[in-house]
């Protein structure tokens, strides 16, 4: 098995895991709401621990949504955003709901900004799509279970940016409906509608090179 979150049927690994269990073993040494105060106070190294907090997580999604070409710019534009927002920032939402929604809004703006890829300049090797090399920080040529996550990914690089996006959120960090749409603006029931578009999207460019459902499940 590639230990991967399951897609309706596909699988895709999953970007917050391991955060999550960094979180979870008591590298998070501060509650949210007493994170966002000291940084409101100017304390010093408070502005950095919420970087570290949540550089991950915003890198990964920002290498899903952009490529890995422009993740880091797409990155930083996201922080510079949360620090200017911060000062105004409610609590209506988690503070990692809303990090989101800052984060995809720079992703989905820096699309927004690049003429469009044409699609059959789609190949093997997509520009900027993310691989095992960029996801994981390895060296070597991904084969096997590497060489399926790869093709995973790629596939998810050639959906359109509002349909990986959505994927991204729910199937791939584990963002209930809920928390995809105050991410993205929207109703509960677009969201859904917009992930069960997405899902059959993904399927049909999956089959297009021999990777179906059931071969994940043996994989």
């Amino acid at each position: 098995m590639l230990g991967v979150t399951a897609i309706d049927g596909l699988r895709l690994p999953p970007a917050q895991a391991k955060a999550k269990a960094k979180e979870s073993s008591g590298d998070t040494v501060m509650t949210e709401a007493a994170l966002i105060e000291a940084v409101r106070r100017g304390d010093a190294g408070s502005r950095e621990a919420l970087y570290h907090r949540y550089k991950r997580r915003v890198y990964a999604l920002a290498v899903r949504i952009v490529g890995a070409m422009d993740a880091e710019e797409v990155a930083q534009e996201a922080f510079i955003r949360i620090f200017r927002g911060l000062p105004k920032f409610r609590g209506d939402a988690a503070l990692s709901t809303w990090i989101y929604r800052l984060a995809v809004n720079a992703a989905l703006s820096h699309r927004a900004r690049r003429p469009p890829v044409p699609s059959e300049a789609a190949g093997d090797d997509i520009e900027g799509a993310p691989t095992e090399a960029t996801l994981e920080g390895r060296t070597e040529s991904p084969t096997g279970d590497s060489a399926l996550r790869t093709r995973l990914e790629q596939a998810l690089a050639r959906l359109p940016a509002g349909y990986r996006t959505v994927v991204v959120l729910h199937d791939i960090e584990g963002l209930e409906h809920e928390e995809v749409a105050q991410i993205l603006g929207c109703h509960v029931g677009t969201s859904k509608s917009q992930l069960h578009k997405a899902r059959a999207k993904l399927r049909e460019l999956l089959a297009t090179v021999g990777i179906t459902a059931r071969a994940l499940e043996e994989g």
